[in-house]
């Protein structure tokens, strides 16, 4: 089976998404030692460090650890499901979306095989601002493959919403 070119880019989108989520991860446990730190203000209140071993999946739901390998298990077949969905790919958005995706599956996973857990260190928890008189801020502590995945979900929906306009735009100029 011959690999489309387009398909590589999404494998380099996922290779480039787990470098650099395991060298960011490796500098905050090595070089900066956070593990014992806990916590290192940076641009406080915007923007710290903050070490959290994340045994759920994101956000840390579930976090119990009990579903490690299950969740490990669930996240490899979702990455080798989005490598065989690039092979069928034709747009650049979705090839983009399907590596970030991909990319951050499996930087986590490489963690909870690793390590039991995930780990997680983008601290935006202290700025908040006011709905009203309520007041919201960011409470999660996340990680690079965690922003890779959610940015490439949004990318998905993103190209979604672009391929059925193209679709219905098609249509037309075919009706008339």
């Amino acid at each position: 089976m011959k690999i489309p070119r387009i398909a590589y880019a999404a494998y380099g989108f996922a290779l480039f998404v787990i470098v650099l989520d395991q060298l960011t991860k490796a500098w905050i446990m090595g070089g900066l030692d956070l593990r014992e730190l806990g916590h290192i203000q940076v641009l406080s209140p915007l923007f710290n460090l903050t070490w959290v071993e994340n045994r759920g999946v994101s956000f840390g739901l579930f976090g119990d650890g009990s579903g490690r390998w299950a969740l490990s298990a669930f996240s490899i077949a979702v990455a080798g499901v989005l490598g065989w969905w690039a092979l069928k790919a034709d747009r650049r958005l979705l090839i983009t979306a399907i590596g970030l995706v991909m990319g951050g599956a499996l930087g986590n996973v490489i963690d909870r095989i690793r390590f039991g857990y995930v780990v997680d260190f983008l601290d935006f928890s202290g700025p908040h601002f006011f709905l009203g008189s309520m007041k919201i801020n960011f409470p999660w502590i996340f990680n690079v493959a965690d922003s890779a995945i959610c940015i490439g979900v949004v990318l998905l929906i993103l190209d979604s919403v672009r391929a059925e306009q193209e679709a219905k735009v098609g249509l037309a100029a075919e009706k008339s």
